[in-house]
Parts: C-alpha cells; structure tokens; sequence
C-alpha cells in the first residue's frame, strides 16, 4: 500500500501544481494584455508626435534660404498697431 500512497502523494502534489501554474499563465496573460495595450498606445502617441515634427518641419524654410530680414514685408505685418501709429 505504500506504493498506492506515494502515487496519491505526487498526484496531489501534481495537482495542486497544476493549479498554481494555471494561476501563474492567467497572471501573464493579463500582463501581455496590459502591455500589448500600452505598447499600442505608445506606438500611437509616436505616430502622433512624428506627424506633428513631419508638420514643423514642412514650415522650415529650404536649407540655404535667406532667413527674412526684419523690416521685411511679411515681419510688418505682425506689429501692433501702436507702431504702426507711430510710424515706424
């Protein structure tokens, strides 16, 4: 009978194994959830920031442009009106 009990022995200890690595792959699966989640979100966020660097960039003038001068036609335009009152 000894045989009978160390094999009701490892089958209990082969159960309650069982169990903790069920518990244990449910455990990672969230995590993978959660980062999959996150990794798409950055993955977005980064598409969203490279847009925006892609935009800033289209507004830079050509490599070798003069850059415009200060009394330039398109710099008067952002003075205020008291300037312009003054006449300057």
């Amino acid at each position: 009978m000894s045989k009978l009990d160390d094999l009701a022995e490892r089958v209990d200890r082969l159960v309650l194994r069982h169990g903790e690595l069920r518990r244990s792959t449910a455990l990672v699966e969230q995590q993978l959830a959660a980062m999959t989640a996150e990794r798409d979100n950055l993955r977005l966020r980064l598409a969203t920031a490279r847009s925006r660097v892609d935009a800033l960039l289209q507004r830079l003038p050509p490599e070798g442009a003069e850059p415009l001068a200060p009394d330039s036609p398109s710099s008067n335009d952002h003075k205020d009106s008291s300037d312009k009152e003054a006449g300057t």
